[in-house]
Formats: C-alpha cells, structure tokens, sequence
C-alpha cells in the first residue's frame, strides 16, 4: 500500500476526545495548536489532523473563527498536509461539524463512516478528582452520546466539501464502515485513491487486538483492491503497536495526542512532535521512509496546498 516504501504519518495533535486537566501537555490555545503541528510537521509528518478549542476551558470548538489564526500560521511555517476535521465533537450536529472544512476548503478534510455509541465515560474515574471545568465532568460522565454519521449526513459531506476539491480521510472505527465507504464508492461519489483510516481501541469501535486489525485490513483489500491506502490509529496505550503492525504491512500511521496523551507506561508525552518521532524511528527500523508533504500529496492525490481558501 505505501508506494516505493513511503509511510505516511499523520499526526493528531488536539482532538475532542481529552480533555485540558488530563495533560499539561495538551495544546489547547490557537497558539499551542499551531506550534504543535509546526513542530509534528519538522518531526516528519507529513499531514496535520486539526481540531480547535475554546481559548478559556479547552472545549472542543468547531467554529469558522477558531481555526482562522490555527491554519494560516502552520501553512507559512510548514508545507504539511492540513486536515480539518468534520467530526469535530461526537456531541455537536453535523451543520456545526461540516463549517470549518467547508469555509477554508482544505486538501483534506477527515470524514467518520458511520454512527455509533461514543463511550469516553470510562475516563471519568481515572481523571476526575483532577477535573477543572464543569464541561469535562459532564462531557466524560455522558452515557448516552450517539455520534451521529447516518447515511444521509454522509453524503451531504461529500457532496459538499468534493465540490471544492477537498479529499477524506475516512474514519473506520468497525468493519460496517468499510461496508459504509463501499456504498458511497460504488455509486461514484468518491474516488480512489481513497485514504481509509482504522480506528482501534475507543469504546464503541473495534477493539485492538492484532486480530481486529488484520480483520479491517483484510475487509479492505476486499471491498477496494489496490484503489485504497491504508492508515491505523491505535487509541491510548495501543498506539505505537499498532503503528508498527501498519508499517511492517505496508500501510501508514496516525499519532499524536489526540489519540494517546502518553509516551511510555506512566510518562506523559509532552509533545506531538515526540510521538512523531516514536512512529518515525519505527518506519525507518523497518526499512521504509517516510512520505514528505509532496510526497504524501502524489499518494493520496490532493489537489494542492494552492488550491486552498486560507
């Protein structure tokens, strides 16, 4: 799947899944955003996921004006991939999920595959007499959210952000969204080379024994032969092993801190950039490189930083 050995790395830096009293390490500002992917970017990876916050408490923020000072900035500094986010937070509508990438009209936008329970409630015990804002008790002790990806919010995705160029990164998180993707492909409304990103190990997804990934990765040589390129994101702990599964099968890699606050067994990671480098150190252990911006641009056939409204 990575053409000629070259290995994507994407790098998540914020996310809407921790929250800021779980790590001092977490970029939660605009300023923080942008010097975290600056520096995920000179680490070695090649595309940027982004999400915005809330300047005072950190809560997830999908707003046209957050990401206005976030984009720009990392796009003067880097020739990084920019990947806006339409999943924003599993509590939002998908009218307030879709404006960001629908505003700034980015090479990539990621794009979740189906709707599903979203348990982040197991958290709550292990953070919470470290809480610091209302919101995040209240966010992580929620049992009943359902992230909302049906058919129909799907297509309007699609539709929408593909008039303006924009490619996905299509979020998997279970072996009934590749089925999804496979509808979506067939009638045309995407094409490939599609960028298919398994999602292991969040309550309401697969899991992330070696087992589910070989099972995802073997339902999508299946549904889309060689008109698709395989990326993994292992949740917490499972975050490097899973990687290395990916790269030794000749697919890509996603980290960073939206993922997984932590760089070994009861060490924060204190920067995404470290996270990179971990990922980075394992490709090229293997053998393999790793993709540059333009290089990563050919592979998923992008459209080109020039051709974006920031």
């Amino acid at each position: 799947m990575s053409l000629n050995g070259k290995v994507i790395i994407t790098c998540a830096v914020t996310g809407a899944i921790h929250t800021p009293s779980m790590s001092p390490y977490l970029p939660v500002s605009a300023s923080e955003i942008t010097d975290a992917a600056i520096g995920a970017a000179e680490a070695g990876a090649a595309v940027i996921h982004l999400h915005a916050r809330h300047e005072g408490d950190g809560s997830p923020d999908q707003s046209v004006e957050a990401f206005n000072p976030i984009l720009g900035v990392i796009k003067q500094a880097s020739d990084a991939v920019l990947n806006i986010t339409t999943g924003g937070a599993p509590t939002m509508s998908i009218a307030e999920r879709i404006q960001p990438a629908q505003h700034y009209r980015p090479e990539l936008a990621s794009l979740n595959m189906g709707t599903m329970n979203f348990g982040l409630f197991p958290m709550l015990n292990r953070y919470e007499s470290q809480l610091k804002h209302q919101w995040e008790r209240n966010y992580l002790g929620n049992k009943d959210i359902i992230f909302r990806n049906t058919f129909g919010d799907v297509e309007h995705v699609m539709t929408t952000l593909g008039a303006g160029g924009t490619r996905f990164e299509f979020e998997c998180y279970d072996t009934s969204h590749l089925y999804n993707l496979k509808h979506f492909y067939d009638r045309g409304l995407v094409k490939g080379p599609l960028f298919i990103q398994t999602v292991f190990g969040l309550m309401g997804g697969i899991g992330a024994h070696p087992d589910d990934v070989l099972h995802m990765k073997r339902t999508a040589d299946r549904l889309f032969g060689q008109d698709y390129r395989w990326s993994v994101l292992g949740a917490g702990r499972n975050q490097l092993n899973i990687a290395a599964m990916s790269a030794a099968m000749g697919g890509h890699v996603r980290v960073g801190l939206e993922d997984n606050l932590w760089a070994g067994k009861g060490r924060l990671a204190e920067t995404n950039a470290q996270q990179v480098r971990a990922a980075r150190q394992i490709v090229e252990g293997l053998g393999l490189e790793v993709a540059t911006p333009a290089e990563a641009r050919e592979l998923l056939a992008l459209k080109g930083g020039d051709q974006v409204n920031f």
